[in-house]
């Protein structure tokens, strides 16, 4: 999906593509020549400096690059007839870091490490304007991704109250001390860290003895997804009265199967678009 950012009064669409952030070549053209952007793109990549550039990106980045016909194309590169458009670039290497489409809503993306070589050779003033702007969004993906990690801890511990009222009521004799019930409640939470973590409280302090909080402050957003789910499902297997061993296969594969599917590219657009 395309999204736009003002930059120094000019829009330019950018979108992610397998996790990587690509601009509008064809968009920052038009604070060349707002009439024929195309052009300017292509005028470009008719030089040698741009080819050899080019090139080296995708050996850095692709290794389906195709370096023979690369060569062949930065062979014909500086001279007065060398002409090359992005389509060609693509085709003919098996570049990724350009991506071309035609129609309504067509042109050039490119890459951001790219579109600010492409930046600096329109406008050294402009390239400047769309690092700043780059690194606004930047901020505001990072901040909007601390929110939702905020958001969905305090989901897991409102379901981890579910899931110690559960233990409490099932697991916990009325006779036994505060000390002893909260050995349990221990007990009970490493049952779930090891299923999702493959690891206790204890032992992950142990090899993490520099970083902050416990095992599950340092979760990641899909592994707390998959913890609130947990807290919930042990919390029905423990009233089912399902023993420990028991529970922690079942949770184990509840893990393994949602984190599988919360890391597929679905799962990690619906992530993205919360």
């Amino acid at each position: 999906m395309k999204k736009e950012i003002i930059v120094n009064g000019l829009k330019v669409s950018f979108k992610k593509d397998k996790g990587e952030s690509y601009i509008s070549l064809t968009d920052i053209a038009r604070k060349k020549n707002p009439i024929e952007p195309k052009d300017v793109v292509k005028n470009w990549m008719r030089s040698k400096s741009t080819i050899e550039f080019l090139g080296l990106w995708e050996k850095l980045n692709n290794p389906l690059f195709k370096g023979v016909e690369f060569d062949s194309l930065l062979n014909e590169s500086g001279s007065n007839a060398f002409t090359l458009s992005p389509s060609r670039w693509i085709k003919s290497t098996s570049a990724i870091g350009l991506i071309s489409t035609i129609g309504k809503n067509g042109g050039t993306f490119a890459h951001s490490e790219i579109a600010l070589e492409f930046a600096s050779w329109v406008s050294t003033e402009f390239k400047l304007y769309l690092i700043t702007e780059i690194k606004r969004l930047k901020i505001q993906e990072n901040n909007q991704q601390n929110l939702q990690w905020s958001v969905q801890r305090t989901i897991s511990k409102i379901n981890y109250r579910i899931h110690t009222d559960a233990i409490k009521e099932n697991l916990i004799p009325g006779s036994l001390t505060k000390e002893q019930a909260r050995v349990i409640y221990a007990n009970e939470a490493d049952l779930l860290n090891v299923a999702l973590f493959g690891i206790t409280a204890q032992e992950w302090k142990n090899q993490n003895p520099t970083l902050e909080g416990n095992i599950r402050d340092q979760a990641t957003l899909e592994q707390l997804v998959v913890l609130s789910n947990m807290e919930s499902i042990n919390a029905l297997l423990i009233q089912q009265n399902f023993t420990s061993e028991e529970r922690i296969l079942q949770l184990n594969q509840v893990a393994i199967s949602q984190m599988k599917s919360l890391l597929s590219a679905k799962g990690v657009k619906f992530l993205e678009k919360q």
